[in-house]
């Protein structure tokens, strides 16, 4: 896995430096029908360095060299690579600099940076294909799904928390209170959280929430829910959750509390349970999109929000183990099942 990030200390001048722009050959006119050999660039901007996000961004770059080959173009997205380290003022000169520079698309990765994106494209109307966006009608991002409006569209990481809850339920009957673990600040977490407590409390479960918007606010939040002795925790798509859970899933392995998310790579980095989208797949859709309205010429504004099937559980059999569990009995409750053990990045 490559470690590509830019840190929060270095100045506007190392920002620029990174995302410089490349030849000559690429232009803003996407509309041309005959696209075989042209250069496109494409300005990818990664909210937070993450094994979701990373596996976003690799099969998106990956699925763009295969299409490059595929239709005789070039998508340049080496030079035009940037992420901001989940700093929203970093990220601003990125997408200015991207856009100085004359990127052909924006890609951002995650809703913080897709709003982002949509704000200072609203002006020139350059292209943008979200990736991971959880609730792009709620956000603002899109005026549907189905028919965007505008210049901003892209992939769903959209949550079944019900589904989750279900997981949740049927691996303890006896279920009577959970832990709601969420950065407050991460648009992503507003509805999936929302639905969680409406479904928890309907079901006559107490709900504790916790929430923290750095890693060691997340890790007072785990503390606190140890110490009310919930019976497991829920955790939807929130990234800032993501980047601590290496950091907090043996907290509740030692309490005895299994930990449900709304993404795979929870469960790569510790956690109980992973449920959701394949953020590989995400990845490729994302970069077809891309290709849809670089090379096929198709308007953002008519090209539908693209939602993933939401069914596969992913399991962390070490701590599954730890905690002294059973998911066989999960397993048909799933579409998909994968078994994992814990590790920092996906091969």
């Amino acid at each position: 896995m490559k470690k590509r990030f830019i840190s929060l200390s270095l100045g506007i001048a190392m920002i620029a430096a990174c995302i410089t722009g490349c030849g000559q050959n690429a232009g803003n006119d996407t509309k041309n029908s005959d696209a075989s050999g042209k250069e496109f660039k494409v300005g990818i901007i990664q909210y937070v360095d993450d094994a979701s996000l990373n596996q976003i961004v690799d099969n998106l770059e990956q699925q763009l060299d295969t299409i490059a080959e595929e239709k005789g173009v070039t998508f340049n997205y080496k030079d035009y690579y940037c992420n901001g380290q989940a700093d929203s003022t970093t990220i601003n000169q990125m997408v200015t600099e991207l856009i100085n520079d004359e990127v052909d698309i924006l890609v951002p990765i995650a809703t913080p940076t897709a709003m982002i994106c949509q704000a200072a494209t609203e002006d020139n109307q350059i292209p943008v294909v979200f990736a991971a966006v959880s609730d792009p009608e709620g956000a603002g991002l899109v005026a549907s799904n189905d028919a965007p409006g505008a210049n901003v569209t892209g992939t769903s990481d959209a949550l079944n928390t019900e589904a989750i809850i279900d997981l949740m339920m049927e691996q303890d009957r006896d279920l009577s209170k959970v832990g709601l673990l969420y950065d407050k600040s991460q648009d992503a977490s507003t509805a999936p959280i929302k639905a969680a407590k409406e479904y928890l409390e309907k079901a006559g479960i107490e709900v504790v929430e916790k929430t923290g918007t750095k890693n060691d606010e997340v890790m007072l939040a785990a503390d606190a829910l140890c110490a009310e002795k919930v019976d497991a925790v829920f955790t939807p798509t929130d990234n800032t959750i993501m980047t601590a859970e290496l950091g907090i899933y043996e907290k509740f392995i030692e309490a005895g509390i299994p930990h449900y998310c709304g993404a795979d790579s929870f469960a790569l980095n510790g956690a109980y349970l992973g449920y959701g989208v394949n953020y590989a797949t995400l990845g490729v859709e994302t970069a077809n999109m891309v290709a849809e309205i670089l090379v096929d010429g198709k308007e953002p504004a008519t090209l539908a929000v693209k939602t993933l099937d939401n069914g596969t559980a992913t399991v962390n059999t070490e701590t599954a183990a730890a905690l002294d569990l059973d998911y066989e009995k999960l397993r048909d409750l799933c579409d998909g099942f994968v078994e994992i053990q814990t590790s920092k990045e996906f091969e």
